[in-house]
């Protein structure tokens, strides 16, 4: 009997250690699978995070030239971009915007009101797309879509493609949300040649040169769905417009930005053809490159705008904001048609901001016209950083 179990324990020996060595090779090939996955994924991230900063390079605490460079303060709000949340877990940004104004002559702006408020949710896709959706909440309790489209992450070559609805990268302020702007309205060339902003239906085509110098082209091709386009259905674009950019540094402290746009808008029955040429720049400074408690930034913007049978339009606005200490802005804006405009606004927190805002307006007929404005944003939720 013994001799019987010990043959048993023999012969059964060899199927055990080959039920053990299929096992360990199932899982050896198992962790293989993940290390892959896992690697596959790192490389996904560090090509996005390469694009991003080829984009954006604000958002790497790189300047416009690509070495460091004078960041945007730490206490100014973060805007609703694109974030690092991911499929099963979007990102999620709220916005909450209210705003007291006050004018000498007659508006229907007058008094309090919620001002806009934003909904942002973004994702990464999967490792080459990432998406992006912005829903506005207006004075009048109506919703819209100011931003949805899905952006690329890893082509290459500096290459990037957005399709859906977007803010339209010509000139400076026309891409930046309205709560990441240094004054409570759009200057008023912005407002009478690209309605306030102008945002449109289409695709949108990047491309960062590979260069020490910072040198960014876009173009893009739409349905015109804004004005000064009219959103007419057409097989063919209702709009398009290209944008060209360069910058870099000047020493530790300074930095700057430079660029020239066009939109060309179809025109119908009503509403005839449209060109819009806008040039811009900004200058920024903080001392070494540090803006937490310092910091100056000078920008501007040229418009120009040519309608078919209509007197030609130009318009143009200069700013200059100043943060004294930490938390503490004043900034100052005059604007052809004339106006000028004098705020001071408080951030406790990179999450936080309440504003005063002062405005002398002589771009109507009759007696000019005094603006006052107070307005609060908070930030509930993951941001993005504010472009350069």
């Amino acid at each position: 009997m013994r001799s019987f179990a010990a043959a048993l324990l023999i012969a059964a020996a060899p199927l055990a250690q080959a039920q053990s060595a299929a096992d360990l090779q199932l899982l050896r090939d198992e962790i293989q699978q993940l290390r892959s996955q896992y690697e596959a994924r790192i490389r996904a991230l560090e090509q996005k995070l390469e694009a991003a900063q080829r984009v954006n390079p604000a958002q790497a605490g790189i300047d416009a030239g690509g070495s460091a460079a004078p960041s945007p303060s730490p206490t100014t709000p973060a805007s609703a971009g694109v974030t690092t949340g991911s499929g099963f877990n979007p990102a999620m940004s709220l916005i909450l915007s209210g705003l007291y104004t006050n004018t000498s002559r007659p508006s229907p702006n007058r008094g309090f009101s919620v001002g806009e408020s934003e909904l942002g949710i973004s994702a990464n896709i999967d490792p080459w797309f990432s998406g992006f959706a912005a829903i506005s909440f207006g004075t009048d309790n109506a919703a819209s879509v100011e931003e949805a489209y899905v952006q690329t992450t890893s082509l290459g070559n500096g290459l990037t493609v957005k399709a859906g609805r977007y803010l339209s990268s010509i000139g400076y302020l026309n891409s930046q949300h309205a709560h990441a702007w240094d004054f409570v309205d759009a200057p008023l060339a912005y407002q009478s040649m690209l309605g306030g902003q102008f945002a449109d239906d289409g695709l949108q085509v990047t491309w960062l040169a590979p260069t020490d110098t910072f040198i960014e082209l876009r173009g893009e091709i739409g349905r015109g769905r804004g004005f000064p386009g009219t959103g007419t259905p057409r097989n063919g674009p209702g709009a398009t417009a290209l944008a060209a950019h360069t910058g870099g540094d000047i020493g530790d402290s300074s930095s700057w930005r430079a660029g020239l746009s066009v939109l060309d808008a179809r025109g119908d029955v009503s509403n005839p053809a449209t060109r819009v040429w806008i040039a811009d720049g900004v200058w920024k400074w903080s001392p070494n490159g540090n803006a937490t408690r310092t910091n100056f930034k000078l920008q501007g913007e040229y418009l120009r705008s040519v309608r078919d049978g209509l007197p030609t339009q130009t318009g143009w606005y200069a700013q200059a904001i100043y943060q004294f200490m930490r938390g503490w802005r004043v900034g100052l804006r005059t604007e052809d048609p004339r106006k000028d405009s004098l705020m001071l606004d408080w951030a406790p927190s990179e999450f936080s901001r309440v504003r005063l805002q002062f405005a002398h307006d002589r771009s109507h007929f009759g007696a000019p016209g005094n603006q006052w404005f107070l307005q609060y944003m908070m930030s509930l939720g993951a941001h993005g950083a504010h472009s350069f």
